[in-house]
């Protein structure tokens, strides 16, 4: 059986816009080197400030 890691347990990032910690999501699990950004609203704002 799998075992049960804890939200505290996961790997952590800081967002490139917000600058706010987020943490591992199983849909990123496959990318999870290539994110920068902790949602789709941060990506577009940070497009637009550069």
């Amino acid at each position: 059986m799998a075992r049960m890691l804890r939200k505290g347990d996961l790997p952590q990032k800081t967002c490139a816009t917000c600058g706010k910690p987020f943490a591992w999501r199983k849909k990123w699990a496959k990318v999870w080197d290539e994110v920068r950004y902790c949602s789709q609203r941060c990506r577009q704002a940070r497009s637009i400030q550069e």
